[in-house]
């Protein structure tokens, strides 16, 4: 996993995406402790047509759903049962993202806060990134923290095109600047780990299953080098958990404009 943008192998940001939420905020693991998230900052890549359209032959070729000719199924189709994949534990190319850090904004003081800080920060974030568009390159498929047949979330590996780090030190300086103000989790950036998730059993409907794993071996064996393709990194979003824009994204508390050219 040497590609991956992060500061220590294994660690992880954590986001859930439930398909339902009715005001109750869930619990999210981080290391020991449990905290409350009600916000996150993302890097959106939905809003690239072609990958989404990658994602969604991806999706269609392992559930039998391939209604291209040019993409063949993936040939475990009948088996899907036993190894634990079913539709809901995919991404849905329309919240596609990037996570940079979880957030606790429990009223809407707090957001105001939020934005302020986003705002704040832009000049520095500008200087992160030199001035300068980020690209970053989406390849093949590794899973979190654990083995292949027994996965909890399966992930495309991000790799900062250049490799000059200013994407990493672009989320340094957004992370600092929501630790400094109470509102991330704590050691927030020394657990990032930028990564574009695929599939994740937590977002299991049936949870009479009791699985929270999936068997990703044939999958990784058929799409472990993948190339999604390599897309620029538009903006930052402080994005609402469970809630959603009219395109099918995190609704937008605040943005970030990153330097397009």
């Amino acid at each position: 996993m040497g590609n991956l943008l992060q500061n220590r192998e294994g660690s992880a940001t954590t986001h859930l995406t439930p398909h339902a939420f009715k005001g109750k905020q869930k619990q999210i693991g981080q290391g020991r402790q449990r905290e409350m998230f009600t916000h996150f900052v993302s890097l959106p890549l939905a809003t690239y047509p072609e990958l989404n359209k990658n994602l969604e032959a991806f999706q269609n070729s392992i559930l039998g759903n391939n209604n291209n000719d040019k993409i063949l199924p993936v040939k475990f189709q009948n088996n899907l049962s036993q190894m634990g994949i079913e539709k809901s534990i995919f991404v849905s190319p329309k919240t596609f993202h990037l996570t940079v850090v979880m957030l606790k904004l429990e009223n809407s003081e707090s957001v105001i806060r939020a934005q302020n800080i986003l705002k704040s920060i832009s000049s520095n974030v500008r200087q992160a990134l030199k001035n300068r568009p980020v690209f970053i390159r989406l390849k093949g498929l590794e899973c979190m923290n654990g083995s292949l047949d027994k996965t909890r979330v399966l992930y495309a590996p991000v790799e900062e095109v250049g490799h000059e780090g200013r994407l990493l030190n672009a989320c340094h300086v957004i992370i600092d600047a929501f630790e400094n103000a109470g509102f991330a989790g704590k050691d927030a950036k020394s657990r990032l780990k930028l990564h574009a998730t695929v599939m994740n059993a937590s977002y299991r409907r049936d949870k009479s299953k009791k699985m929270d794993t999936f068997d990703a071996r044939e999958i990784h064996k058929e799409f472990g080098n993948k190339d999604w393709g390599t897309y620029l990194i538009r903006e930052a979003h402080i994005s609402q958990r469970f809630k959603y824009d009219p395109n099918g994204y995190f609704h937008c508390c605040a943005s970030l404009p990153f330097p397009h050219k």
